[in-house]
C-alpha cells in the first residue's frame, strides 16, 4: 500500500443516466471537470452517490473506466468495488487499480449480514490480491454490519485496510475511531450530519453529499477547521450548510416521508452544473415541493442556479 490517501473534501461522482436508464458517459467528463473546478480533493466514482447497486459488474467497470480517464491524474481516485460477493469485488478491485486508481472504497457485504469474521476475511481476501490501499466503508444502516473500532485497528494491523470512512451518525464512534487510530490511518467524515464534529476531532477528510453536491463551500469549510482552524468562520459557514444537510437526510433519518438524500442531490447537481439526468427507479426525482427550498438554500451558498430547473 504505497500510494498515500488524500486530505480534504472528495466528491462521491454521480452516474449519469439517459432518460430510458441507460447510461450517459458522455456526461461523466463535464461532471468530473465541474467538481474538480470546484476544489474536490479527491473523486470517488460508483460510491453511493454512483448507484453502483442498480449497475451490472460490467456497466460498472464501463463507469470506472471512463471516470478515471475523465480524471486523467488531476486528483486521486478513490474507486468504489464494492459488490456482496467476494469473488466480484476482488475482479472489480482489480481491474481499478489497472485503470489508475489511486485507491478503493469498499463496503462491507450487504444484505445477507455477514458476521464480522466473516466481514473482515473478506477485506483481507481482497488486499492479498491489490496492492493500492483499501477504505472500508463503515455504513451499518445499509449494510447491518457494524465493525467495531477494535476490528477496524486488527484490520489496519494486518494491512489489510488503510483507512475508513466512518459514516456513523453518532460522532463520537468517528471520534473514537481517531482517538485510537493515532493518526495512524485515515479516517474520513462519511456522513454529513457528523461532518462538522469529525473535521473538528482532526478527521483526514470528508466524503460525503455535501462535498458531493456543493463542493466549493465544503472545501472552504474544511480548510477553515483543518488548515485555519478558525472555528468561528466554520460554524458561521456551517450555519448556511446545516439545512441543505437537513433536507438531504430528511427520508434517510425518518424512515420515512420527505425529500431523498440522492434525489436531493442530483436535483442540486442538476441546477448548478452539467446535467446529470435522474436517479434511477425506484428512486424518483425530486417532487416539486421541494425544488424550491433546494433553489433558495443553493442561492444562498453562492450559486447561480438555472432556469427552469
Amino acid at each position: 500500500m504505497a500510494k498515500p490517501l488524500f486530505r480534504g473534501v472528495c466528491a462521491s461522482s454521480v452516474t449519469p443516466f439517459h432518460p430510458d436508464g441507460s447510461l450517459w458517459l458522455e456526461r461523466l467528463q463535464p461532471h468530473i471537470d465541474w467538481l474538480i473546478g470546484e476544489g474536490v480533493n479527491a473523486i470517488s466514482p460508483l460510491g453511493s452517490s454512483g448507484e453502483f447497486p442498480a449497475l451490472e459488474c460490467d456497466d460498472r467497470r464501463r463507469v470506472l473506466e471512463a471516470a478515471i480517464q475523465a480524471v486523467a491524474g488531476r486528483v486521486p481516485v478513490v474507486a468504489g468495488t464494492h459488490d456482496y460477493s467476494t469473488a466480484r469485488t476482488i475482479e472489480l478491485s482489480r481491474f481499478a487499480e489497472r485503470c489508475g486508481a489511486d485507491a478503493l472504497l469498499i463496503v462491507p457485504p450487504y444484505y445477507m449480514a455477514p458476521t464480522p469474521v466473516q466481514v473482515m476475511d473478506h477485506y483481507r481476501r481482497i488486499a492479498e490480491q491489490v496492492s493500492i490501499p483499501i477504505l472500508v466503508y463503515h455504513n451499518i444502516p445499509l449494510t447491518s454490519v457494524d465493525l467495531t473500532t477494535d476490528h477496524l485497528l486488527q484490520l489496519f494491523e494486518e494491512r489489510a485496510i488503510a483507512g475508513v470512512k466512518m459514516s456513523h451518525p453518532e460522532p463520537d464512534r468517528q471520534c473514537q475511531l481517531l482517538q485510537a487510530a493515532r493518526g495512524r490511518f485515515a479516517v474520513y467524515a462519511g456522513i454529513d450530519t457528523a461532518a462538522f464534529e469529525g473535521l473538528c476531532h482532526g478527521s483526514h477528510g470528508w466524503i460525503s453529499g455535501i462535498p458531493s453536491t456543493v463542493p466549493r463551500p465544503a472545501r472552504r469549510l474544511y480548510d477553515l477547521i483543518a488548515v485555519d482552524g478558525n472555528l468561528p468562520a466554520a460554524r458561521e459557514l456551517w450555519s448556511l450548510l446545516a439545512p441543505l444537510m437537513r433536507l438531504q437526510f430528511q427520508a434517510y433519518h425518518s424512515r420515512g416521508e420527505g425529500a431523498h438524500w440522492f434525489s436531493t442531490m442530483k436535483a442540486a447537481l442538476n441546477m448548478i452544473g452539467p446535467p446529470v439526468g435522474d436517479p434511477q427507479a425506484p428512486i424518483r426525482p425530486l417532487p416539486v415541493q421541494h425544488r424550491e427550498t433546494l433553489a433558495k438554500m443553493l442561492q444562498d451558498l453562492g450559486y447561480q442556479v438555472k432556469s427552469g430547473q
